[in-house]
């Protein structure tokens, strides 16, 4: 592991139900529990496993032609185990389109392959659910 690899973003509590997360650039996102306004941290995971996605998809289609359309519909349902909660059924839809002509196409053309490559090969979020990567989790004693 080295410096280069590392990722990070830093959760504070902002109010009650409210969480303010802050990445290494200074950008924010604000988020909450649901019972208020904004996104839930469970649609978060859904937005970053599509985003993730839609970015390796924007990349390798782009370069052929601009898209007339360009969404991902990103499912699952919050399901509870013997363990505890979890996302069950996660489904990543792409509805792309591009216009006439050979650069749109080609676009076209290559739109399957390059869903599945980013699934298989690039998609860091999506790829780190599928292996199941453990999560290590400790309260830091502040006294």
């Amino acid at each position: 592991m080295t410096a280069d690899s590392l990722r990070s973003v830093t959760v504070e509590r902002t109010g009650p139900n409210m969480f303010t997360a802050t990445n290494s650039r200074g950008e924010t996102i604000t988020f909450g529990t649901g019972s208020g306004g904004g996104f839930t941290p469970v649609e978060l995971f859904l937005a970053a496993i599509g985003g993730c996605s839609a970015a390796d998809v924007d990349v390798a289609t782009t370069r052929h032609a601009e898209p007339t359309e360009f969404s991902v519909a990103v499912q699952g349902h919050k399901a509870e185990d013997a363990g505890g909660n979890l996302m069950t059924d996660l489904q990543v839809a792409f509805t792309v389109r591009f216009p006439g002509g050979e650069g749109g196409d080609r676009a076209a053309a290559i739109l399957p392959r390059a869903v599945k490559t980013s699934h298989d090969k690039l998609c860091t979020v999506s790829r780190t659910v599928e292996a199941g990567t453990p999560v290590t989790v400790r309260a830091v004693d502040t006294d």
